[in-house]
């Protein structure tokens, strides 16, 4: 997803005040990113006060740390970018129950997670990463088709990044091996049989 996009659905409208992306913005292009970047936002449990940016570029993986209101100062971004041979991963697992997967991957101590919908854009995500921890160059970006809902328009029975619907809500009218909800299993298979 484009930073656009998390912007569009945060948690929070604090969080992506234009004083906090005149802060995070011109970092982000400075180290690369370029603008409107393919990048994942870990909101975590306070959205409101900080968050983290994740941006992969072919350097590195930019890591950027926002405080939205720091007393007397305003909005802070904390941003380093780490070489590829020193990003810190865990296991890219997914599990599946009566026609809904989970999907979890570790990030430089973050903890991104998925359920769904939301699960295809982790693992769109982590296989960028992995991709470029590899050496392999990153994946095309896959833009949002025109059938598809504009960002920040969660589709009925789905939720936008980073917020959690009740369980009657995610309830999906697709069976467990339709293309749609096989997309991220079918991803995450693919990267595993290169790697062998």
């Amino acid at each position: 997803m484009r930073l656009s996009e998390w912007r569009a659905a945060a948690p929070k409208k604090e969080a992506v005040t234009a004083k906090v992306a005149a802060v995070v913005d011109p970092i982000l292009e400075a180290l690369g990113a370029g603008p409107d970047p393919h990048s994942w936002v870990a909101w975590g449990d306070e959205p409101a006060s900080r968050f983290t940016i994740f941006v992969p570029t072919d350097p590195g993986l930019i890591s950027c740390f926002v405080r939205v209101n720091v007393p007397g100062e305003g909005a802070r971004a904390t941003t380093k970018l780490v070489r590829w041979n020193r990003v810190s991963i865990g296991e890219l697992a997914v599990e599946t129950q009566a026609g809904h997967r989970l999907l979890s991957f570790q990030l430089e101590s973050q903890v991104l997670r998925g359920v769904d919908v939301e699960a295809d854009h982790v693992a769109a995500f982590a296989l960028r990463v992995i991709a470029a921890i590899d050496g392999r160059p990153l994946p095309p970006v896959e833009e949002r088709g025109a059938g598809r809902r504009p960002a920040g328009k969660p589709s009925p029975g789905t939720t936008a990044p980073g917020r959690t619907a009740p369980a009657a809500a995610t309830r999906s009218k697709t069976s467990p091996t339709s293309p749609a909800s096989s997309t991220a299993l079918v991803r995450v298979k693919a990267a595993s049989n290169a790697d062998r």
